[in-house]
Parts: C-alpha cells; sequence; structure tokens
C-alpha cells in the first residue's frame, strides 16, 4: 500500500475527463486523496465579479463535488475558506500531507501565486506534482517558446508555432475509482481570514445586498462540513441567468449534439450564425465551460475533429479554421499564448509594447511605480462619463446596442457578433472610449469571462492589437437588421419597443407620435426615467451615429499616424500629448498631464479599488526606466477640454519632436 498522501488542488479544472493533473495523483497510488478548493479572496474581493458569474462557479463546485462523491461515497470536494498562500503550508502539517499536485495555471495571477505555494511547500518536504495546462489545447509556454519567446498575434503565428509545440493530444479517460481522504481535522489550525473593511477594497461591493459573510463561520464554512459557499454568504442577490454549470451538464449537451447535429457540427461557421438568435443561441455556448475547466478544450476539439475527418473520407463538406468550430479554439490557444508573453501588461495599454496606444475618453489610471492600472479611470469629459453609463446600462437610443447590452447584464452571454457590434460601438467605432472601460463591464457579466480572450477581443475590437482595420465600423442599425430585420431579439430585450412597427423598430426616434401612442411607448429623454405617465419610456439616441463614425474614424487616422504603443517613453511619462492637436478626439490637452491621461487637469476620478491586480508588483519590461510623475509642465497648470468639443476640426499631428 502506498504511503502517499496528496493534496490534490482544483483551480481551472472543474471536471475528472481529461485531467491529467489529476491522473498524476492517482498514478502516485495514494493511501488517502484530499481534492480541495480554496476559496481566494482575490476573486471575492478584488476580481469584478457579478451574481451569474458566481452563481455558474458554485455549479460547477457542486458537480465535480457530485462526480467525486460517485467513485467514492467517502470523498467530496473540501472547500476551505482561505486563499492557497496562507492555507496550504498548514494543511500540509495538519493532514501530514506528503505529495502537493495541480494542474500548471499560466495567467498571471496564479503564476505569482503557484510560486509562492509551491515554494512553501518545498519548505515543508513536500513534494509538488505540476500536471501539464489542459485548459488550452497545447501549453500555453510551450507555444510562446515555439513562437520565439514573443507572444502570438495572428493565428497564424499560432498555427506554425503549434506545428513546432506537436500534435494536440487526445483527451484521457476519466478516473473510474479514487481514494478517499484520510481525517479532516482542522483543530490544529487557526484560519487567516482575509482584511477587507466591508465596502472598503472590495470591488464587488456594488453587488452585493447583504454582507459578505464567506469567511466569517471557519475554514470548514458554518456547519464545518466544507461546504461550498453560497450567493447569500457572498452578499449577492440571485442570479439571473438560466445558463447552469457543471462538467455534466456540458458533457450532456455536447454529446446530444454531436450525435444529432453531425453535420451542422462539421459545417459549422461562426461568422454565419446569427447574433440576434436567443431560444436557443446559435453557437455551442461551450466558452464558459472552457472557462472553468469543466470542458476540456482537447476532449472539445477531438470530438468535433473526429466527426470532421470521418466526413472529410466520405467526401462530405466540412468547415476549416477559423471560422470552423476547432478554429475558435485556435483563437483561444492564440489570447492564451499572448497573455502568457506578455504578462500583467496585457491587459492594458500601458506599458504594453503590443498594445496600441490610443487617447481614448476616460483613459486608465495608472500607478508608475508597477507600470500597472489601478483598477479606476479618469473622467476627461462629463459627456464621454454618461455615454458609458448608457452603454452599460442599455440606454443608448439605439435598440440594437441595448438589447445586446440587457441580455448580457440579465443572462451573462452574448454571441460573439454582438460582442463585436457593442465594443465597436464604444470604442472606435461611436464612443472613443477606452477598450479598457468596455473590458471591465464584460469581466463583471460574462459568465464565460475568460481574462486572456476577453482582453484580446477587446483590443481587436478597437485595434489597438491583433486587427487594424479600423475603418470597418459595425452600424447600430444596419448590422442588426442584416440578422433580424424583424427586431424579434430588440421585441425580447427591449420590451417596451415590442409594439413598435417593423419599420421604426432600430429607430424608435423617427416614429410618428401616433405611431408611439399605439405602440404604448413614448421615445424622449436619456433614459434616466422608465415611464411618463404610466407610458414606459425609451431614449432618445445618445448622438448621431453617421457624425460620431466619422468623428472616430479621423481620431483612429491621427493615432495610426503618431504610431504609439504603450511601452513608448512618451506613453510612459505622459508627454504623448505633445504629439496631438488639442482639437483631437480624446483628452489630447498638448504637453500636460499624467501618464494615464488628464493627470494635472482636476479632472474628476472613478475609483473602483486602489490595489493593482493581486497585490503584485511585476518587474518593469527592460529597457524603460520608470516613468516620472505629471511634467513640470503640469504643476503650472493648463486647459481643460470643454465637455462639449466632440469634433476634429484641425486634428492633425503635430510635428513630433526629438
Amino acid at each position: 500500500m502506498s504511503k502517499a498522501r496528496v493534496l490534490y488542488w482544483f483551480r481551472t479544472d472543474l471536471r475528472l475527463h481529461d485531467s491529467p493533473a489529476l491522473a498524476a495523483a492517482l498514478a502516485l497510488q495514494p493511501s488517502v486523496l484530499y481534492p480541495i478548493w480554496c476559496w481566494d479572496s482575490h476573486y471575492v474581493y478584488h476580481s469584478r465579479v457579478g451574481p451569474n458569474r458566481w452563481q455558474f462557479l458554485l455549479d460547477c463546485l457542486e458537480d465535480v463535488s457530485s462526480s467525486l462523491t460517485t467513485l467514492n461515497p467517502a470523498s467530496k470536494l473540501l472547500v476551505l475558506r482561505e486563499p492557497a498562500v496562507t492555507l496550504l503550508p498548514k494543511l500540509f502539517k495538519e493532514w501530514g500531507i506528503t505529495h502537493l499536485v495541480f494542474e500548471k495555471d499560466t495567467d498571471s495571477y496564479a503564476q505569482a501565486r503557484d510560486k509562492e505555494v509551491v515554494a512553501s511547500a518545498r519548505q515543508c518536504g513536500v513534494e509538488v506534482v505540476v500536471g501539464p495546462q489542459s485548459r488550452t489545447l497545447w501549453d500555453s509556454e510551450d507555444v510562446v517558446k515555439a513562437n520565439g519567446g514573443k507572444p502570438t498575434m495572428s493565428i497564424t503565428q499560432l498555427q506554425a508555432a503549434g506545428k513546432k509545440v506537436g500534435p494536440i493530444p487526445r483527451p484521457i479517460e476519466a478516473p473510474t475509482s479514487l481514494s478517499g481522504p484520510g481525517e479532516t481535522g482542522l483543530a490544529g489550525i487557526s484560519q487567516t481570514r482575509p482584511v477587507v473593511e466591508e465596502g472598503v477594497g472590495d470591488i464587488n461591493a456594488k453587488y452585493r445586498s447583504s454582507s459578505e459573510t464567506s469567511y466569517t463561520s471557519g475554514l470548514a464554512g458554518p456547519n464545518n462540513d466544507f461546504s461550498i459557499p453560497t450567493l447569500e454568504e457572498l452578499g449577492m442577490p440571485p442570479a439571473t441567468t438560466t445558463i447552469r454549470g457543471g462538467e455534466s451538464v456540458i458533457l450532456s449537451r455536447l454529446s446530444r449534439i454531436l450525435a444529432d447535429e453531425e453535420e451542422w457540427a462539421a459545417t459549422f461557421e461562426k461568422p454565419k450564425t446569427s447574433p440576434a438568435a436567443f431560444e436557443p443561441q446559435s453557437t455551442f455556448l461551450t466558452s464558459p465551460y472552457l472557462h472553468f475547466g469543466a470542458l476540456s478544450a482537447r476532449y472539445f476539439y477531438h470530438s468535433v475533429e473526429d466527426i470532421v475527418e470521418k466526413r472529410r473520407a466520405e467526401k462530405k463538406a466540412v468547415s476549416t479554421p477559423p471560422v470552423s468550430l476547432t478554429g475558435q479554439l485556435l483563437f483561444r490557444d492564440m489570447y492564451f499564448a499572448a497573455q502568457s508573453a506578455i504578462g500583467y501588461p496585457f491587459g492594458q495599454t500601458y506599458n504594453n509594447a503590443h498594445c496600441r496606444f490610443i487617447p481614448w475618453h476616460l483613459p486608465s489610471k495608472v500607478d508608475t511605480t508597477t507600470g500597472l492600472v489601478t483598477g479606476g479611470y479618469e473622467v476627461d469629459s462629463a459627456v464621454k462619463e454618461q455615454e458609458f453609463i448608457r452603454w452599460r446600462e442599455g440606454r443608448t437610443g439605439f435598440p440594437w446596442i441595448d438589447a445586446i447590452m440587457r441580455q448580457l447584464k440579465y443572462e451573462g452571454w452574448i454571441h460573439h457578433l454582438a460582442r463585436h457590434a457593442v465594443a465597436c460601438f464604444l470604442t472606435r467605432g461611436g464612443c472613443y472610449i477606452s477598450w479598457e472601460r468596455g473590458a471591465e463591464v464584460f469581466e463583471e457579466w460574462l459568465v464565460d469571462h475568460e481574462a486572456a480572450c476577453n482582453i484580446g477581443n477587446w483590443q481587436w475590437l478597437s485595434c489597438t492589437a491583433f486587427y487594424s482595420m479600423f475603418y470597418r465600423c459595425y452600424s447600430p442599425v444596419a448590422f442588426g437588421k442584416k440578422w433580424d430585420d424583424n427586431g424579434t431579439y430588440i421585441r425580447k430585450y427591449c420590451p417596451e419597443l415590442r409594439h413598435l412597427p417593423k419599420k421604426y423598430i432600430y429607430e424608435p426616434h423617427k416614429a410618428p407620435l401616433k405611431d408611439q401612442r399605439e405602440a404604448g411607448v413614448m421615445i424622449k429623454g436619456d433614459g434616466t426615467e422608465a415611464d411618463f405617465n404610466g407610458i414606459p419610456v425609451y431614449p432618445k439616441p445618445m448622438f448621431d451615429f453617421a457624425t460620431q463614425r466619422d468623428i472616430c474614424l479621423e481620431g483612429m487616422k491621427n493615432a495610426f499616424k503618431v504610431g504609439l504603443h504603450g511601452d513608448h517613453a512618451k506613453v510612459l511619462d505622459g508627454t504623448w500629448k505633445e504629439l496631438f492637436a488639442d482639437g483631437g478626439e480624446g483628452p489630447t490637452e498638448g504637453g500636460v498631464g499624467g501618464p494615464g491621461g488628464m493627470g494635472g487637469f482636476g479632472g474628476e476620478d472613478r475609483e473602483d479599488h486602489e490595489e493593482p491586480a493581486a497585490g503584485v508588483t511585476p518587474k518593469r519590461s527592460s529597457g524603460r526606466s520608470k516613468a516620472s510623475t505629471a511634467p513640470e509642465s503640469a504643476k503650472k497648470g493648463g486647459r481643460k477640454r470643454e465637455h462639449s468639443q466632440g469634433t476634429l476640426d484641425g486634428a492633425f499631428v503635430k510635428k513630433a519632436k526629438s
């Protein structure tokens, strides 16, 4: 009998199928196996997570726990309410652990955390076994090495690097049995609770309807049974999404789809799927399961590829990357490898060598000592702040945009082309507001939020990285009509417009008062009033789209001509403003102000939280000195941009200074 006492640490691998790390743990033939989940305060307090994604995670935890119990009635997922960095060294001693096993994770926060955990394990004499990364098709670090140490900034680069890494591994079978845990006493352990004052340092405080209490009942929960925390303990209101999480949920659905709709899977082309479909949606909806590891990317890939190869042999039609199902997984790997190579700066413009610098409105605040954004942003224009709020809440006066944002907020998911439409509208194709603001909203609301993919897609749609054809914009009217001329999707998510004639459903502000009265709606205001004398109100458009699109187009042309990236010295010290005319779109008031944007102008600040991500201070990229605070000229004051200034008259590039 093996004397190995194994602690298996679940993270983003909440499944039993195709889990190389779990297989490595079982290969040790342990006498006891403790499957644990560490309730990490980083995600509770410092990562933007709304009720819908929390609920999806809780579903996944319950599901994997049930699967463990099915294999061994004495086993289940042991949820311990403390971050791994402080908790695990105590568990090693209390439970006599000989081996710690977990799956590799290339996320920036996870790498910093895991490095600390591994060091403490070795100090305790615990052997560490790190299983290969299986969140992606290939190990992201291997892809980066095969790409010459550089991030993969195109699907072609990813495919070329993938060929060098080797074939995508076939999935392995789920275990059929496992050892139970030993004694789970915690008498010798005192809980280290996170120090967070209620509402202070808690980025998710705005979602909490009551106090957050998931840590107050001790390490093993209120009944001392290692229970999975609830939304109530998180202080969160009930989730509104109908999307349920869990390995068993997605495997059952995927098996049914691949068996019954083989042709659809084999000929699937994502650009041809409709963003207006909702019952059911027009895609496989696997992304949230891939994020939490309830579904193996390799299992999904080979399940589809086997069907494709069979049809090829039969001379039947198939789709190919990048538009095929497997092509979507390749795009996911591309973003993961880019994030792995760049690290923390991947999620921001400042100090990111691969992100084009655009002087967007509502720029992120920057901590120049770390080179990281702080989580807050600067309000350079009250008008733009209101446009951002109206976009986020789905009351822009453009029904196609508003329906998408309302579906996102309520259901936690929207089609990829819908994401394209609202991302373009917020950035280069409408509001000219920083992509980082939009990425933060998606981070809060998406059940399938994957940091690498979310950031990469926002950079793509804002044309700051991966893609540069900024002149191709999505019309908030024509694009929706292409997919849903009758406006069924709008009528679903903007119910106040459901009785409007088809002629006006995409532009209700053009409806005569007679038609408005007959439809039982009033088109007026900015969305701050929901009804007028008992009649539902829908807002007028917040700007003329054609005019604003031209303004954005000229701004993008100008920024591309200047040609700065996030790690340029002038971006780091704030003197980028010297290269832009004062009349340009964005906060470009000459040579004063802080690195992130307005700085010394005395504009309002929006702070969501003060800490850099995970409290980690990464090394600055080589070859760059620390950015200074605002230039000396900022101390002398300067001109503040007028809130009404929204044109590009005379917006030409200034002569660059040497």
